[in-house]
């Protein structure tokens, strides 16, 4: 199961690989999911998305209406019709992740328009990202969510070193961002803001690695780092 970044209008170079990142996926997958919430409108964005995929033919398509307990039974009839106006799915399925609604549903059928092939990964295989990479991916996830998503693509983890000793590791990361601005953002007053996202993310590491951690962050800054190809590839973009 692959969750692809989201198809936009890029405005930087990051945006445009972001993008280039969803073509070859979707050339390669057996199923693709368009999601829509069913508390909002569907908008030109959407629209332009369907029509973007259209042209994956190999893959079947699937519409899942999220939310679904957000809006009234009428409204969410509105929804689906509205949906199944635009493309010729597979399925349109009304979900709710909070009620559980339908969950079991959306996994049977997904299962059912899915070939029969050899194992991909060994059996046991959670993830084929490396520690490094989940590490990294917890500690961005952990400031976003707090921030409440002020800087969702001017923010990128990397991982500088991780140093095993007793009684716990010690792992060092490091923030970027692109202005001093920013970097006042995440630090917060008197640095507030920087120990609630450690508190956070190290709560996830340790759950992640099964034993306790001590987590060590600093805040970088790299100028306009989304616009320059050097330091895009040095943040693993």
């Amino acid at each position: 199961m692959v969750d692809t970044p989201g198809l936009h209008r890029p405005r930087t170079l990051l945006g445009q690989r972001l993008n280039d990142l969803v073509s070859s996926t979707l050339s390669e997958v057996d199923v693709i999911v368009f999601c829509t919430p069913a508390n909002e409108p569907i908008g030109p964005g959407d629209k332009k998305i369907i029509r973007d995929i259209q042209k994956y033919s190999r893959a079947k398509k699937l519409a899942v209406v999220t939310k679904c307990e957000t809006v009234s039974k009428s409204k969410l009839a509105e929804h689906l019709m509205a949906v199944a106006e635009l493309e010729q799915w597979q399925e349109i399925v009304p979900v709710s992740a909070v009620t559980q609604e339908q969950l079991e549903l959306l996994e049977k059928l997904l299962l059912s328009h899915l070939p029969v092939g050899p194992l991909l990964y060994e059996a046991d295989t959670v993830s084929e990202e490396p520690l490094e990479d989940q590490i990294c991916e917890l500690v961005r996830e952990a400031a976003l969510e707090l921030m409440n998503d002020e800087l969702p693509h001017s923010l990128a983890v990397t991982l500088d070193e991780i140093i095993y000793e007793q009684p716990k590791p010690t792992i060092h990361v490091s923030v970027w961002v692109e202005r001093d601005s920013q970097k006042g953002i995440i630090i917060g007053k008197g640095g507030s803001m920087l120990k609630t996202i450690g508190q956070k993310a190290r709560r996830e590491i340790q759950n992640l690695m099964g034993e306790p951690i001590h987590l060590a962050i600093q805040v970088r800054i790299a100028q306009n780092w989304q616009r320059n190809s050097k330091q895009l590839g040095k943040l693993g973009f």
